[in-house]
């Protein structure tokens, strides 16, 4: 059987890890070279970005890595243009960089909002503005942004900042869906519940009372499954938007959330 990405390839940007563990972009960016894609790994911590790219080599596979702020039209431009040195083209854009931060508007300064506005919300703008060219020319292509059901509902703590620049991913992601469909480009977001990744344990720990323990044993509760997803479970997803699996989806939420969404959470 052939490999669902064979001949692919993908720019995962957020490709390395913020801590111990698999977070959502490495996790999705070993998938795809397993899958035979050629990945450009992404990452403002460049020690992080090739960790994930020795874990690919060492598996067999294809893995080159930038170090960037995609915060930086400067820096956006010049992955893009390593992607195209070294691949010759880009047929998956992976936008998987994000920070959290909790707190409602009186708990949040100008600064902290317009920062994480601006990791959160403008890297994917920066990042879609300079590869829609040459998927255009390519007539093909397969954007994925990682947005949250933090976007769609209240979940648990006051979230305000996060919140809002997850839900503009939504609405961002939809229009490059239908203004790029004649194009062959297709535009998809995953929205993740609450998962267990390294990103969890600092910014989220203190809406916790504190107590990494106390938070993952709630975070499991609120669960309907019973526990928290992990990396895998978005890198999966990813993967089935990324292939030709699903070349009639466009403009689509696939939600990542062990049923999360359906029901209340538990106080």
């Amino acid at each position: 059987m052939k490999a669902l990405m064979q001949g692919k390839r993908v720019v995962v940007v957020g490709a390395g890890s913020c801590g111990e563990g698999w977070g959502n972009g490495k996790a999705a960016a070993v998938l795809y070279a397993q899958e035979g894609a050629q990945v450009l790994a992404v990452d403002r911590d460049q020690a992080a970005a090739e960790e994930t790219q020795r874990l690919i080599r060492e598996a067999g596979g294809i893995c080159d890595v930038v170090a960037a702020d995609v915060t930086r039209r400067e820096d956006v431009e010049r992955l893009v243009e390593a992607a195209m040195d070294y691949y010759g083209g880009i047929d998956v854009l992976h936008n998987n960089v994000g920070i959290s931060m909790t707190g409602g508007p009186e708990d949040t300064s100008e600064e902290e909002w317009e920062r994480l506005i601006r990791v959160n919300q403008t890297s994917v703008f920066l990042t879609c503005r300079q590869v829609l060219p040459i998927m255009t020319k390519q007539r093909a292509g397969s954007i994925i942004n990682i947005s949250s059901i933090a976007a769609l509902r209240w979940i648990g703590f006051s979230y305000s900042a996060y919140t809002t620049s997850k839900a503009a991913i939504l609405g961002f992601t939809e229009n490059l869906a239908a203004q790029y469909a004649p194009y062959g480009i297709r535009a998809n977001c995953i929205l993740p519940g609450l998962m267990d990744t390294p990103m969890i344990y600092s910014p989220l720990t203190a809406a916790y009372g504190g107590n990494v323990e106390k938070m993952r044993e709630k975070r499991n509760q609120q669960c309907p499954m019973g526990f928290m997803g992990d990396a895998w479970d978005i890198a999966n997803a990813s993967l089935f938007l990324a292939s030709d699996m699903s070349r009639y989806i466009t403009g689509t939420r696939l939600v990542v959330d062990g049923g999360l969404s359906l029901g209340a959470v538990n106080q």
